[in-house]
């Protein structure tokens, strides 16, 4: 009689699901770096121009001797100023933004009234309406108000913009919360405001440090109303950066420094918050 040998497959097609997740694995690593670095070219040739020789600002070669001139001339040049004007700016807007809309976006979700969902839509109306319709009514107020070329004009014309993003932002975060958790502790004897600061609050840190990050952001990047409502003062540093484009020519060492240098509060921000920033940004995709 011919016996018939059987050959466990098992081992084999283990082996051969393994290698081709190894090759998968690899290919999204593969293609993870190809992005990183198309992304990151830019800001990884400002960097290197920043501390090139002036002369050789455009060369091709990696192959030169670091300095940190352009960085000397820029503090030489009085730069650091509209940087801490920036900063200020920034910091200030973004905390009365979120100090004034996130009380405000806490009401909208959970009061019900006749007129909730218009008084939303006119909140994003000032947010969709673009930036130019509101200039000469900002200039003509700041002017007779006293308050053109200051640090507490340009906060307060960001603050009126970033407020619609972090109440309709907000308005997500707290939908997701169960209201039977503030209810129980209504019920308890829990006054109104202290179960939204010790209750919806913490449970909408990520929301927060999502919505802290783009009014930063938008503060810090804006260029158009600084432009128009300063002059010496309380102009910041993506105005200063204009400076450097002179009829003579562009000096492109101090534009690259200076370009990594307001680049660098942004990024301390969000590493900072990174822990929240992926929740806040994901809240909302999954639903049960």
């Amino acid at each position: 009689m011919m016996t018939v040998q059987h050959t466990d497959v098992r081992p084999q097609a283990k082996v051969t699901a393994r290698r081709k997740k190894w090759r998968l694995k690899g290919t999204r690593t593969f293609l993870a770096l190809v992005v990183l670095i198309v992304l990151l070219a830019p800001f990884l040739w400002m960097v290197i121009m920043s501390v090139r020789p002036a002369l050789d600002a455009f060369e091709l070669t990696l192959w030169f001797t670091p300095t940190l001139e352009a960085y000397r001339a820029l503090i030489a040049g009085n730069f650091l100023q509209p940087f801490a004007n920036s900063l200020m700016v920034s910091v200030v807007s973004t905390v009365f933004s979120l100090l004034l809309g996130v009380p405000a976006a806490w009401v909208l979700t959970r009061w019900r009234f006749r007129a909730r969902r218009y008084v939303a839509q006119w909140i994003l109306v000032t947010r969709m309406a673009p930036p130019i319709a509101f200039t000469i009514p900002f200039f003509l107020a700041w002017r007779w108000l006293g308050l053109q070329d200051t640090i507490a004009g340009l906060a307060i014309v960001y603050l009126t913009f970033n407020l619609a993003i972090v109440i309709w932002l907000m308005q997500t975060f707290f939908s997701a919360i169960p209201v039977v958790l503030e209810e129980a502790a209504w019920m308890d004897g829990c006054p109104l405001w202290r179960s939204f600061w010790h209750i919806s609050l913490p449970l909408v840190k990520p929301g927060l440090a999502a919505t802290a990050i783009l009014c930063f952001i938008f503060s810090w990047n804006d260029f158009f109303f600084a432009l128009i409502l300063t002059r010496t003062n309380a102009i910041t540093a993506p105005v200063a950066i204009v400076n450097f484009l002179q009829y003579e020519g562009w000096e492109w060492s101090k534009i690259a420094a200076s370009g990594t240098l307001v680049m660098l509060p942004v990024v301390a921000f969000t590493l900072l918050v990174r822990r929240y920033l992926v929740h806040g940004l994901t809240a909302g995709g999954i639903k049960d």
